[in-house]
């Protein structure tokens, strides 16, 4: 009998090529395992275990009460597209207008709006790796090509000029970085900034993607928006949030600052998959982009007390190599002195089999550095309890010491 074949049951061929989120998955697993009843620790979600501040939900229950419950305009309400273009001249020294703001359900929807407003086959895009795991996959969807430039830990895994320069050809066409950094917690510095900005200045139609996600969650000082150097205003696409420094991951809101053809096209491109942020969540916002930053400072202090307090307990653990991050809750380890070692039938290989291996011998998550585009590193938030996170770095500490 002839075989047959059907298309039902088949994916795209797009879809087939990007991967799932790896601190999702491990997310996953874990509430699995916790549901199966095992005692798990996760440490993979950058989520901040703060409740969203009290003036801020007070915000959220006053627009529901005045019936702030209608479709929105596309990129967002006026009033609070203005408030946050008077937050990104206060607190960064960006001069984007309302026109030229544009709110989404999510940074991450801030994200792929511009990515895919701006690539198209052909096009390179330049990620200073270490990177947030989202970035190569939204690169893909939009039918470019990511081209990682490798920062190892010797150098707070911060690329060089020389890398950046280097990397740049007459197929680059975008370059995005966060800092601070998902993962590494590193933080480029002005002067810095001013070197790179020279270098994209050089080339006619690139452009930059700067998310500053993280921007309050600094212990090093201010965070320096490239955006606000010389010209590069009208090359620089700024996305924020209010997922991290307001413990807002819920509310699902992100916005961009950008040239205003770059944000007209963010709206037009939004305007066909999700239309208008939610309002509830963006008058709430309005509340967090007016507040001084200092109403979320008690938030910075604990996340620093507890970078400090991790650092200690990873300097304990033999054969692993860090930096000492400089902003949000991260560390990413080097932790490929374990590869090759064995527990029983067990062959540690890479990061990934490491992160399996911990979580299976001693049930404490971490992601992979390898989503990160480093497959020599693991990523460990410490957005949790000091009492969770020594128990935590006990275990990591155990399962490692079980390896030889």
């Amino acid at each position: 009998m002839e075989n047959t074949t059907t298309k039902a049951g088949k994916v795209s061929k797009l879809l087939s090529q990007i991967t799932e989120s790896a601190t999702l998955a491990m997310a996953r697993m874990s509430r699995e395992l916790a549901q199966q009843g095992h005692q798990v620790i996760s440490l993979s979600l950058g989520e901040p275990d703060f409740n969203t501040p009290d003036f801020i939900k007070d915000a959220a229950k006053a627009a529901i009460d005045n019936n702030i419950t209608h479709y929105p305009p596309v990129n967002g309400f006026l009033d609070v597209r203005q408030a946050i273009s008077k937050k990104f001249e206060r607190d960064n020294g960006l001069h984007y207008s309302a026109e030229q703001i544009v709110i989404s359900t999510g940074a991450k929807q801030a994200l792929a709006n511009a990515i895919l407003a701006l690539i198209e086959e052909g096009d390179e895009v330049l990620m200073p790796s270490p990177f947030w795991v989202s970035y190569s996959e939204i690169v893909k969807i939009a039918g470019g090509t990511p081209v990682e430039i490798l920062a190892k830990v010797e150098n707070d895994f911060k690329v060089t000029p020389h890398q950046l320069e280097e990397a740049i050809n007459e197929r680059t066409k975008l370059i995005i970085y966060s800092s601070p950094c998902n993962p590494t917690g590193s933080v480029y510095s002005r002067e810095e900034l001013e070197v790179f900005a020279n270098i994209i200045q050089k080339h006619e139609g690139l452009y930059v993607i700067s998310d500053e996600i993280y921007e309050h969650i600094n212990f090093s000082g201010k965070t320096a928006s490239i955006g606000a150097i010389g010209n590069m205003i009208e090359r620089t696409i700024t996305v924020n949030g209010v997922s991290k420094a307001f413990a807002m991951t819920g509310w699902r809101i992100g916005y961009i600052g950008a040239p205003k053809w770059i944000a007209d096209a963010c709206t037009k491109m939004q305007g066909q998959i999700t239309s208008g942020a939610n309002t509830i969540g963006q008058m709430a916002t309005k509340a967090a982009a007016e507040a001084d930053p200092k109403e979320v400072q008690f938030m910075i202090d604990v996340f620093k007390k507890r970078r400090d307090l991790v650092y200690g307990l990873l300097k304990e653990i033999p054969n692993i190599k860090c930096n000492l991050p400089e902003g949000a809750f991260y560390f990413f380890p080097d932790v490929s002195a374990y590869f090759g070692k064995k527990d029983g039938d067990i062959v540690i290989k890479d990061a990934t089999d490491l992160s399996m291996y911990m979580l299976r011998k001693e049930l404490v998550a971490v992601v992979t550095g390898e989503a990160f585009g480093d497959s020599n590193c693991i990523r460990i938030s410490y957005a949790a309890s000091e009492e969770t996170l020594i128990e935590a770095l006990r275990r990591i500490k155990a399962a490692l010491a079980a390896l030889n």
